[in-house]
């Protein structure tokens, strides 16, 4: 095997560097062509560069080559309220308000200032190309108990007797609070009968009416479609949740299906409206690189977003994964725990970060279609690092890597040597003051 600055050179011959300018990514739109579905991971969920980078294309996307949604891995409910502002509809003032219902843990991924300024990007997009509007959707399940309140919102809207007909299917889950896990803990054991029935029959009734229920033009058939999906999603969320406490191993499964189904749903419902859909679609590189690619594939049979879209759709699907070899990260001890600005070590030796590092260019991207001759060292097995909102570099290893073949895996890469954290709306001290260094206080 070639040595390490033997791979970094080749690479560096095909490396397109990124400068900041307006040109940055004329190549790479040329290469993403007619693609309908453009897929946008990021190597954490609390870095900065790969939330601007990732607005920057999907600004080119949407202004370029007339793309129709952004799909984020978000809650439903908590994105479409954000889709009613950058459409000029609800009561929201600005975008902070608009984010507003981003409450869940962890906030930050969606109330931070790089989505709010995409977010008023949009509303101004949407205004000034009325006859080409784009919008915002979350394709998440977490949220199982905003959801089914959704729906039955929308229902006393236009029929109050299905409303009291929800409520009473809903009403299954009562016993249980306001926490979905309560649910699924009390299932395992068989003391309490599962709800599932009662979601399947909502989602029917919902379906069978739709017709009915959408007379009034685009906007009722879009208020229908948010409620159906959500009626969807409490059914896909009640199963996630008994799934996670009957020790099942396919909730990562389940999961990520479901997000492939709400995309091809928002693409059907877009094309029944008469327009030419195309999606993007913001999530972690976890959810959005072919999972076939990668070892969680290889020992679990774990898929993902990226495998489902690229088997539905071969010919219109591109994936871009992001990365980076140090600098910090917006992230949190432990789920539930606050935000902390923490610092991100140097990659592992040999591992994807470490090599792109010694290509000795700061910022670039590469094409991984075009060039697999040249790039050849990434279509072999090397540890490729994923942070979500737990950095535990104390663990690192064992915590955040697993192998994979990135040229397999992505269609395009996007690198950037040192960045920086992810700026949260919602700033604490802790945040402010940042994370003391690993060998503080000896200073070695």
């Amino acid at each position: 095997m070639a040595d390490l600055n033997t791979l970094a050179l080749a690479i560096k011959t095909a490396a397109h560097p990124l400068t900041g300018g307006s040109e940055d990514y004329d190549t790479l739109l040329q290469t993403i062509g007619d693609a309908r579905f453009v897929l946008i991971g990021e190597a954490s969920h609390g870095t900065h560069e790969f939330y601007r980078e990732r607005a920057r294309i999907t600004r080119l996307l949407i202004e370029q080559k007339g793309f129709t949604a952004v799909a984020v891995e978000a809650d439903w409910p908590d994105a479409y309220r954000v889709n009613r502002f950058v459409r000029g509809l609800g009561e929201d003032r600005d975008a902070s308000e608009a984010l507003g219902d981003f409450q869940r843990f962890p906030k930050w991924m969606w109330r931070n200032e790089d989505v709010h300024g995409f977010v008023s990007w949009l509303r101004d997009h949407n205004t000034r190309h009325a006859d080409r509007q784009a919008g915002f959707h979350g394709i998440d399940l977490y949220s199982l108990h905003r959801s089914m309140e959704a729906v039955v919102e929308y229902l006393d809207t236009v029929d109050p007797q299905a409303a009291q007909r929800a409520r009473q299917r809903y009403s299954c889950f009562e016993p249980y609070g306001e926490d979905p896990q309560e649910y699924g803990m009390a299932t395992v054991y068989g003391t309490e009968e599962p709800c599932e029935s009662e979601v399947v029959a909502q989602l029917m009734e919902l379906r069978q009416r739709e017709t009915e229920l959408s007379q009034g033009g685009v906007l009722a058939e879009d208020e229908h479609f948010f409620a159906e999906q959500n009626a969807r999603l409490a059914l896909n969320a009640e199963r996630y949740y008994r799934a996670v406490f009957h020790g099942r191993e396919d909730t990562w499964n389940l999961r990520d299906a479901h997000m492939a189904d709400t995309i091809d749903a928002l693409f059907l419902h877009q094309k029944d409206q008469g327009l030419e859909p195309r999606i993007v679609v913001w999530a972690h590189n976890s959810h959005l690189g072919d999972a076939r690619a990668t070892e969680v594939n290889w020992r679990q049979n774990q898929q993902n977003v990226g495998q489902y879209v690229r088997e539905r759709h071969p010919e219109d699907t591109f994936i871009i994964g992001l990365s980076t070899h140090h600098g910090e990260v917006t992230a949190a001890d432990d789920w539930g725990q606050p935000a902390k600005r923490k610092t991100v070590r140097p990659a592992l030796q040999n591992s994807v970060e470490d090599l792109l590092h010694e290509v000795g260019v700061q910022d670039f991207w590469l094409d991984l279609r075009a060039d697999r001759n040249t790039l050849s060292a990434l279509q072999e097995s090397r540890l490729q690092r994923f942070i979500g909102v737990i950095y535990r570099p104390q663990t690192e290893r064992w915590s955040h890597y697993y192998l994979t073949r990135p040229s397999d895996q992505y269609d395009a890469l996007l690198y950037f040597d040192r960045t920086s954290a992810l700026v949260p709306l919602d700033r604490t001290s802790g945040w402010e003051a940042g994370e003391l260094p690993d060998t503080y206080p000896s200073g070695q």
